[in-house]
């Protein structure tokens, strides 16, 4: 058999074949590795295709084989561990908007503040700046930046807490 007759039967599933060794394996490289490896495979015994009647149910049959067999190996261990520390990220529709809600709230306290505690609060923990470069940029003492920012922070918590407890004591 000639590559070109090769490639001529064996081209037609080959997607298929690596998308069997995705859904078996879930890593797209490692699907990828068992798609040549089966493709290996056949052209290594491209002689004995001749003899099958359906060349793509054998290829499915040896590439599901396959899988099974690199998952069973210690290869597949690590993969698996990797698989199961999987978290899905996405965040749910109504999540996202308790997260912007609660942003805006904030946000408005924020700008509810005396002037010079917004200029602290945005400074430190929403610019991340060291105390000693807001020393600097506001050429106030360390002490005055530390009780303006327990300040802020204080107001703002307790603004929270009463608005999430609906005014109840």
């Amino acid at each position: 058999m000639k590559q070109t007759e090769f490639l001529h039967i064996v081209m037609p599933f080959k997607d298929k074949v690596f998308r069997l060794a995705k859904r078996l394996l879930v890593s797209k490289d490692e699907a990828e590795d068992a798609t040549q490896e089966v493709i290996l495979k056949l052209w290594q015994n491209k002689e004995a295709i001749k003899k099958y009647k359906n060349v793509e149910a054998f290829a499915m049959t040896m590439t599901k084989n396959f899988c099974f067999d690199k998952l069973k190996s210690k290869q597949a261990q690590n993969l698996k561990i990797v698989h199961s520390n999987y978290k899905d990220e996405t965040i749910s529709l109504q999540r996202k908007l308790e997260v912007n809600d609660a942003l805006e709230r904030v946000k408005k306290l924020i700008e509810a503040l005396p002037e010079q505690q917004k200029l602290v609060i945005q400074l430190r923990d929403i610019e991340q700046y060291e105390f000693n470069e807001i020393e600097e940029m506001l050429e106030m003492k360390a002490g005055t930046i530390r009780v303006l920012l327990s300040r802020a922070r204080k107001t703002i918590r307790q603004q929270l807490i009463q608005a999430h407890n609906y005014g109840i004591k």
